[in-house]
């Protein structure tokens, strides 16, 4: 899977939040992902339980490098993800660019 714009960047520390349309306007390189009032989710589905732990344990390791990290909800053979920016109050461009490292993971 290439490599997208966002998921180049690196997160930084954040004093802004984006807006709704700014959010929106990366939403095509996020297949999958939903943008809700506080962040942006996506559920995962795996075939069981060992390939769930494995995501999970990739999402980590990206979420520790970027010092960012996400709420996760963890079940047999699905992993829910969202990102949102507790520091801004909603959502920022940390949480586009974590979003667009994990969907590089090339998980379906």
């Amino acid at each position: 899977m290439s490599m997208t714009p966002l998921a180049a960047r690196r997160c930084r520390h954040r004093t802004e939040g984006l807006s709704r349309a700014e959010a929106e306007a990366h939403l095509d390189e996020l297949p999958g992902w939903t943008l809700g009032d506080s962040g942006i989710a996506k559920t995962f589905s795996f075939a069981n339980f060992h390939e769930t732990m494995a995501f999970v344990n990739a999402v980590a390791w990206v979420a520790h490098r970027e010092d960012h990290h996400p709420d996760m909800t963890v079940g047999y053979n699905r992993c829910r993800i969202q990102w949102s920016t507790h520091s801004v109050g909603g959502l920022s461009e940390n949480d586009l660019i974590c979003a667009a490292k994990v969907e590089a993971l090339g998980v379906d």
